[in-house]
């Protein structure tokens, strides 16, 4: 059974830093692509940041030179820091998972998600 859970989520100012963590069991790690999502009040889900297995990463428009996605498969881990955090970046953020070989990019469904975590930026 695969599980995705996150934490690291909270309550931070304007121009602050978050790290969101994503612990995944049940799956093999290393060959997956792993991604965040996220999800506003009355908003649609939207990818914020993709990482293949091979460790490429990809960022929405809105979080580029902000946001980092990282992988550790030791850990079974994906991570994304957060730096100069804006109101507009509070959502639920969303881990997600997918099988081999499907990438998760805009328009492809995903396999996995985990419960998500509350990010609030206040400004």
């Amino acid at each position: 059974q695969v599980q995705l859970v996150e934490s690291g989520g909270g309550l931070v100012q304007a121009g602050g830093s978050l790290r969101l963590s994503c612990a995944a069991s049940g799956i093999i790690f290393s060959i997956i692509p792993m991604g965040w999502y996220r999800q506003a009040p009355g908003k649609q889900r939207e990818l914020v940041a993709a990482i293949s297995a091979g460790g490429s990463a990809n960022y929405a428009d809105s979080v580029k030179g902000r946001f980092t996605i990282s992988r550790d498969n030791a850990k079974k881990t994906v991570y994304l820091q957060m730096n100069s955090l804006k109101p507009e970046d509070t959502a639920v953020y969303y881990c997600a998972a997918n099988r081999f070989r499907r990438p998760i990019e805009r328009g492809t469904s995903v396999d996995y998600w985990g419960q998500g975590t509350q990010v609030t930026v206040s400004s």
